[in-house]
C-alpha cells in the first residue's frame, strides 16, 4: 500500500513526523509531501499567483513551497506520476472540529485526496491550548494504528474522507472511539485585536477566544470533551439537500 502524507503545520512539524510512524506500521512505501512553512488556516486553497517550489530532503521527504492542497496535487502529478492508495494529513498541531474543519488546511489535505478518488485520513491532535501545553502525539501514536487498519477496509462511498481527532489526555485515558457529526459552537471563536505600531498607525490581529459547548450531543466537539477519539465522516458536496425543494418552491 502505498501512503502519502501531508499536513499544514509544515515540513519540520512534529506531527507530520509522528504520522509517518504511524503510517509505517501500515506500510512501508511511505511518501511525504508538505509545505516548507506553517500553512494553519489556509483551508482548501491552491497556489495560483505564485510558482510552486519543490525541494527535495531525501528520496521520499519534499517539501512545497505552496499550501497542503498544492502538496498533494503536486504528489500525485509530479513526484509520485500516479495516485497513492492512502493520504494522511496531519497530525495537526491542535483539534480540527466542528466550524474549523472549514478553515483547516489539515483537512483540506485530505479533501483534496477525495477530489481526486483517494481513501483520505485527515488526523488532529487536541491539546489544551489555554496553558500553553504541548500536544501530546503519543496519543494518536498508540491509538491510531489500530484504529486506521479499521478505516482503511471501511467502503468509502466518492467524494469522501475521513477526519479523526484525538483528545487531550493520557494515551491510557482514552475511553474509546466515537463515530460522530460535525459540531456547532454557540458563539463565534474570533475576534480582533488592534494594536499600534511604533509609529501609532493601528494593525490587527485574528485572536481566538473560549467558546460555547457543542449544541449537538453526538457531536466531534463533545466527544473529544469527553475523552473519546472522535471519527467523522465528511463530504466534499456542500449542498445543503434538505433545502433544495424549499427553495425550488419558494422560487416559483
Amino acid at each position: 500500500m502505498r501512503i502519502l502524507i501531508t499536513n499544514d503545520d509544515g515540513i519540520h512539524s512534529p506531527g507530520l513526523t509522528a504520522l509517518e510512524r504511524i503510517a509505517r506500521t501500515l506500510s512501508d512505501d511511505i511518501w511525504v509531501i508538505a509545505p516548507e512553512t506553517d500553512q494553519s488556516g489556509v483551508a482548501h486553497s491552491l497556489t495560483l499567483s505564485d510558482p510552486l517550489r519543490l525541494r527535495a530532503l531525501d528520496e521520499r521527504h519534499f517539501a512545497v513551497r505552496g499550501t497542503p492542497t498544492d502538496c498533494v496535487i503536486m504528489g500525485v502529478h509530479n513526484v509520485l506520476k500516479g495516485k497513492p492508495d492512502l493520504v494522511l494529513s496531519g497530525i495537526n498541531r491542535g483539534q480540527n472540529i466542528a466550524e474549523d474543519v472549514t478553515y483547516s488546511g489539515t483537512v483540506a489535505g485530505a479533501m483534496e485526496g477525495a477530489i481526486l478518488g483517494i481513501r483520505s485520513i485527515a488526523v488532529s491532535q487536541a491539546y489544551d491550548w489555554d496553558v500553553r501545553a504541548e500536544p501530546n502525539f503519543a496519543v494518536a501514536e498508540t491509538h491510531a494504528p489500530e484504529l486506521f487498519a479499521k478505516l482503511i477496509d471501511f467502503e468509502l462511498p466518492p467524494y469522501s474522507l475521513l477526519n479523526v481527532n484525538f483528545p487531550a489526555c493520557a494515551p491510557d485515558a482514552v475511553k474509546g472511539t466515537r463515530v460522530t457529526v460535525q459540531g456547532h459552537h454557540e458563539q463565534s471563536g474570533l475576534t480582533i485585536d488592534e494594536r499600534q505600531d511604533g509609529r501609532g498607525y493601528p494593525y490587527y490581529w485574528l485572536r481566538f477566544r473560549e467558546r460555547g459547548k457543542s449544541v449537538f450531543d453526538n457531536s466531534d466537539l463533545q466527544a473529544i470533551a469527553d475523552g473519546y477519539v472522535s471519527v467523522s465522516p465528511l463530504r466534499i458536496d456542500l449542498t445543503a439537500h434538505d433545502l433544495v425543494g424549499h427553495l425550488n418552491d419558494a422560487l416559483k
